[in-house]
């Protein structure tokens, strides 16, 4: 058979032509469609189908035959022309069914979409002029436009200018169409649509298929669609040509196989001898084969029209969903017909678009790479494509889409099955980091590919089928990739990557702690990294919660997943209640196992220790062993861990908290007579090294349990204070004892105060207790002026904690505990604020991830934001004045990027409290700043710096200016009067400066606000000063938004230059008056949609920019992707490199002589640069014509280095404002 070397010949001349149009569409193009006199009546098609129906069927795949030789093709007319029907048929006598019947059932998705190709056909049956009029209508309404083909112009117009009489008549409001527009009534369409055109083939691969008119003609008119600058158009069009590219496809593959079968019966035939072959059997079966052959031959024919005019030149569109629509449905050609679409000139545009600017194309492409490498058959067809494309599939695993990344993992995980040759370490190592990845797709994609390794050398090493055995080796395996990692603190997201395709091996916790009970078998290191893995897969099991940054919102769990979370949690509780005393025994003198271990019973069903009886006995075995690792540790992270545990165990919530508690109370009481037993020797400054230690060591204990458990009864507060005062007053400054002494008291009078709200004690003591917290207090104010880091930044966050404990906002629901209420004094103000400037809002801003002391720095930084975080909920909750906020909100700017969240939010707190007096702090703030700078040194950088810091303030004010207009009146009249304050000796009017950064705020004030304060400004300024530079600038920014929001009513009129661009869609129709003015929302140039009206803009650049989004925007109606008007500035379009076919115009309107143009003038210029654009492609047809290799695409750059998360979005004022303040 000759079916694949000119098969592949005619797929090589494809990029030759790209550029020349269809071979269809140039043979059928120069005929005219006109009414002409009645051509003589055809003969009769042959019944050849009937032949090859009445040999065999199958539906098998097979190679496509080879499009047939032009010069033997028969003339382009015949068998195309439309002869005009003697009868116009019409819905009221045919009761066919019209093209709204289709649309309307396509839309709806519910109908049965055979039912109405039935339907159509019966129509087309009894007039096909008739019915391809209805299937053309039907295919314009799909594409949104109101436009009919009428009779006449079917019969009169080529497919040219019926598309340009169309386009015409494409004068919708919106650009929307229906493959795009959301909604219920469309959010079926496309499947509809597709499903129709899949039905339709399917209907016809007996016999219209092959009628050389239905199908021919409505390729030519899609050819045409495809090539419009409409992209409404150009979309629809291109989807319903690739949808029919398919149905041809697999009703081609279905020919090849009936013709394959026919063609090996009649060689059976022929192989017998002449009296047994049976001559009309055969001389049928060779007229089948004839039939089949010619059939393939003008299904071959109608595929290469489509691939040739419309794949070649819409797979890199514009528009990314045309893009995407062509690699989409080129991989289904590739897998249903591999002999003759698999192959390089056919892969080479899934290479190309691998490159592709937008990620939904990219995502295509790659899920259907993923169709072929599933096929193991097509592996060896695949060969080059691999070592040819392998590194650019490698770098998107950090595709700056995470979805496009998951499908790329599982495509190179599928490579990894399909392929004899594993990927090379250093290649697979480009997907191991992303086990770590926040995205959790992404991570358990590469988990499933990180497993597959795993398990792969677990067969190769062990020949044992024991899955005991297996499952050890595994962990070993495991264990030295965490180890090797280097990423020691984020074993919960390893295992929660590996969680669902190593759910079994990590549940199997008789093995784990085999290998950590046994005496030999693993290295120290390898112990700890076991017991990382371990706890976290308990914490998964008990929780079957993500870890922190994985989980998109709070995830609900169904009742199946809660049965097996509750089976898991018995599973672990059971198997771990016995084991975890002798686990705790032989790592209780390492911290790091053992505060690795304390963790475990957290996740444990503790009700099962008293609910089990033969488990009560390990209960007493917990508890010693907490005990035990209490005395033998004095490390914080292992004291920390003991105190949440022994929390936990002392809940009143469990029976068996008494006995805890009687554990607990015994170990307090041996700490506390061992801190006694020095105390005395402390006081007297005769204790030893020896002594000092000790006492420390057994105080640290104490605060540690104090955090847990309560500690009055005690009365360990007045021997802490005594101590505290010695040593202070001594200079004795002994670290760990001090700071272990601060803890102890600050959690006896937190405990003090929860006792009195539960108690209600006496009057009195209540009077005792607030004596002692203003001890203490004047205690840590003394602590604070230290050279010791660790005293003073401990005594710092007591007294944070304890002030709001000790609060007003504490008691207000409880008049009784009043006489507890403690204020801080003057000093201690002070002595806070100044922390807060020397400790805090100091040192360098940043801090580089290329840092050699980075954890150094990650750790000063996270002690620093709790220090502010403290600070600012004492000004939040009334313990310090509103006031005392300035010192934080003039650091918004230059720390941002540290603290930069908590101001934010501190300062819309801050509004929520007070408003008015909110805004007055941001006024000052920025007048001690300026304050500040005149004392010093009058820098320009410096007030460059107060001017930025009032920008990012002012964005602090939201979108709604009604709801702010007091506060931005109270603080713009706060302003002036600074600026204008005349000191009693000196310059006249030193802060007149002041008022270039009070404009800043004044595009958030309403017109009529900025009247008054222009009045305002003239009464308080001297008339001397009224020409000043500051003065004419801050007046300037008030006079442009008066002006530009001037009342119609009172005769005057906008100032064109300071138009913007309407918000609606619509045409403007009317014309310039002043009630027709353009007027855009609050933040028209950022895309944020509001009612508002848009502020003046003082910048000349950001004036002009807006005239030409109003000139875009006015112009952007339907010649949009494709055209030049709308799409050519993007700069995220795909890159074309020369072979694109590029439309530039010559010339561009005025956006001011668009504005106050007639409907109906706007549409004459469009249509005028439509036939321009058209003449000119025409005349550069040949010049675009290039050779066989594709130009490179160039690549985008935001997928190297990304972080697994969704890109940001360019800053625009609006992006801006949603990461700040939204």
């Amino acid at each position: 058979m000759e079916t694949g070397s000119s098969a592949l010949d005619s797929f090589e001349e494809l990029d030759r032509s790209s550029e020349s149009g269809s071979i269809y569409e140039s043979q059928t193009k120069a005929r005219k469609r006109s009414k002409q006199s009645l051509p003589a009546p055809q003969p009769p098609k042959r019944p050849r189908r009937n032949a090859a129906l009445r040999v065999t069927s199958s539906t098998s795949s097979s190679p496509i035959p080879d499009p047939p030789d032009p010069s033997q093709q028969p003339s382009p007319s015949q068998g195309t022309s439309r002869k005009p029907s003697t009868r116009r048929v019409t819905r009221e006598d045919s009761q066919g069914i019209s093209a709204k019947d289709i649309y309307d059932a396509v839309c709806s998705g519910k109908s049965a979409m055979v039912t109405v190709v039935e339907e159509w056909l019966c129509s087309y049956k009894q007039s096909r002029e008739e019915g391809l009029l209805v299937l053309i209508n039907f295919i314009v309404q799909s594409c949104g436009c109101k436009g009919v083909v009428s009779r006449e112009m079917y019969e009169s117009m080529e497919n040219a200018e019926i598309i340009s009489t169309l386009t015409k008549e494409f004068n919708e409001d919106s650009v929307n169409y229906p493959l795009i527009t959301s909604g219920s009534q469309f959010k079926r369409f496309k499947a509809g649509l597709s499903e129709f055109v899949r039905v339709l083939v399917h209907s016809c691969r007996n016999s219209l298929v092959y009628d050389e008119f239905l199908f021919p003609s409505l390729l030519a008119l899609l050819t045409g669609l495809s090539d419009s600058q409409v992209r409404a158009f150009r979309h629809t069009s291109t989807l319903l040509a690739m949808k029919l590219m398919t149905g041809l496809v697999d009703v081609a593959v279905a020919v090849s196989v009936q013709l394959q079968t026919t063609q090996r019966r009649c060689d059976i035939e022929n192989s017998k001898s002449p009296r047994d072959q049976d001559s009309g059997r055969l001389e049928e079966l060779k007229t089948a084969i004839r039939e089949l052959q010619e059939n393939r031959e003008e299904l071959s024919f109608m595929m290469n029209s489509i691939f040739r005019g419309v794949f070649v030149h819409r797979y890199r569109d514009r528009l990314a969903d045309i893009r995407a629509t062509c690699i989409e449905e080129l991989g289904l050609w590739l897998k249903m017909d591999p002999d003759n679409f698999l192959n390089d000139r056919c892969l080479k545009y899934l290479g190309w678009t691998l490159y592709d600017k937008q990620s939904p194309v990219r995502l295509q492409c790659v899920r259907a790479l993923q169709g072929l490498y599933q096929e193991k058959e097509f592996i060896g067809r695949l060969e080059l494509f691999t070592n040819r494309f392998k590194e650019r599939i490698l770098s998107m695993v950090l595709d700056k889409d995470p979805d496009v990344a998951v499908e790329v993992v599982n495509l190179l995980l599928m490579i990894q099955h399909s392929t004899e040759d594993d990927l090379m370490e250093e290649e697979s190592g480009h997907i191991y980091p992303l086990v770590y990845a926040l995205h959790r797709g992404l991570a358990s994609a590469a988990g499933a590919f990180l497993c597959h390794k795993l398990k792969r050398v677990v067969t190769t090493q062990s020949q044992d089928d024991n899955d005991k055995s297996n499952n050890a080796a595994f962990f070993q395996i495991l264990i030295s990739f965490y180890i090797q990692s280097e990423f020691h603190e984020h074993g919960a997201y390893l295992v929660d990557s590996l969680w669902t395709v190593a759910g079994s091996e990590l549940r199997d916790w008789d093995t784990m702690t085999a290998l950590l009970l046994q005496d030999s078998g693993l290295m120290y290191e390898e112990e700890g990294a076991l017991l990382e893995i371990m706890i976290c897969a308990i914490r998964q099991a008990a929780e079957a919660t993500p870890p922190a940054g994985r989980s998109q919102g709070k995830k609900i769990l169904s009742i199946k997943l809660k049965k097996i979370q509750e089976q898991d949690r018995t599973r672990v509780t059971t198997h771990f209640i016995p084991v975890l005393p002798q686990l705790l025994s032989k790592y209780s003198a390492d911290a790091e196992k053992a505060s690795l271990l304390l963790r475990a019973p957290l996740y444990f069903d503790l009700d099962m220790y008293s609910n089990t009886q033969w488990l009560e006995k390990h209960l007493d075995l917990l508890l010693s062993q907490i005990c035990t690792i209490i005395k033998k540790h004095t490390d914080a992270a292992v004291l920390q861990a003991c105190a949440l545990l022994v929390s936990t165990l002392c809940s009143e919530s469990h029976t068996f908290s008494s006995r805890a508690h009687l554990v607990f109370g015994q170990l307090m009481d041996e700490l506390t007579e061992c801190f006694n037993s020095y105390l005395s020797d402390l006081l007297q400054g005769a204790a030893d090294e020896d002594g000092v230690y000790n006492a420390a060591s057994a105080l640290k204990r104490i605060a540690a349990l104090c955090s847990a458990k309560d500690p009055t009864r005690w009365e360990l507060l007045d021997s802490c204070m005594e101590l505290l005062k010695n040593r202070i007053e001594s200079l004795d400054f002994d670290t760990e004892l001090l700071v272990a002494a601060l803890k102890c008291a600050a959690f006896h009078l937190m405990w003090a105060k929860l006792n009195a709200v539960n108690l209600n004690p006496a009057e009195g003591d209540l009077k005792h207790l607030r004596k002692e917290v203003r001890l203490f207090c004047r205690i840590c104010q003394t602590c604070l002026s230290l050279d010791q880091t660790e005293i003073r930044d401990q005594a710092f966050e007591l007294l944070c904690d304890l002030l709001l404990l000790y609060g007003a906002v504490s008691v207000r629901g409880e008049p009784v505990l009043r006489a507890l209420v403690h204020l801080p004094s003057d000093s201690l103000r002070a002595e806070l604020a100044s922390f807060l400037l020397d400790y805090v809002f100091n040192g360098s801003e940043n801090i580089e991830l290329d840092d050699e002391d980075l954890e150094k720095k990650v750790a000063l930084l996270h002690k620093k934001r709790n220090q502010l975080g403290g600070y600012c909920k004492l000004v939040l909750y009334g313990v310090l004045d509103l006031s005392a906020a300035t010192n934080v909100f003039k650091h918004y700017s230059k720390y941002f990027k540290n603290f930069g969240d908590i101001i934010k939010e501190t300062v819309s707190k801050s509004k929520l409290i007070n408003p008015i007096q909110s805004a007055k702090i941001v006024c000052l703030s920025l007048q001690q700043l300026f304050s500040e700078m005149l004392t010093e040194s009058h820098d320009q950088q410096d007030f460059a710096e107060i001017r930025e810091l009032a920008r990012k303030l002012a964005m602090s004010f939201g979108v709604d200016l009604h709801r702010s207009r007091k506060q931005l009146v109270a603080l713009h009249l706060d302003g002036i009067r600074f600026a204008f304050r005349v000191p009693q000796e000196g310059e006249e009017c030193p802060n007149m400066a002041f008022l270039e950064v009070l404009s800043e705020f004044s595009f958030k004030l309403l017109p009529q606000d900025c009247a008054q304060l222009t009045q305002f400004l003239k009464s308080e300024c001297p008339s001397a000063a009224l020409s000043w530079p500051s003065v004419e600038l801050y007046r300037r920014s008030l006079v442009s938004r008066t002006s530009k929001y001037k009342d119609p009513a009172e005769g005057g009129k906008a100032d064109s230059s300071l138009d913007t661009p309407v918000t609606k869609r619509k045409r403007i129709t009317a014309q310039g008056s002043a009630s027709s003015t353009a007027r855009g929302s609050l933040l028209e140039s950022s895309s944020i949609q509001s009612h508002l009206h848009t502020p003046a803009l003082t910048s000349t650049v950001l004036k002009q920019r807006t005239k030409r989004a109003a000139a875009k925007k006015h112009n952007a109606t339907v010649l949009d992707s494709g055209s030049i008007l709308t799409e050519l500035e993007s700069e995220d379009e795909f890159s074309c490199g020369s072979n694109m076919r590029k439309v530039k115009p010559t010339k561009r309107g005025k956006a001011s002589s668009v504005q106050t143009s007639t409907q109906q003038e706007d549409l004459d210029s469009h249509l005028n640069l439509l036939s321009l654009i058209e003449d000119d492609i025409s005349k550069r047809a040949g010049s675009d014509i290039s050779g066989e290799e594709e130009p490179e695409i160039e690549d985008y750059e935001s997928d190297k280095g990304s972080e697994f998360t969704l890109p940001s979005t360019r800053h625009t004022s609006a992006s801006f404002l949603d990461e700040l303040f939204d």
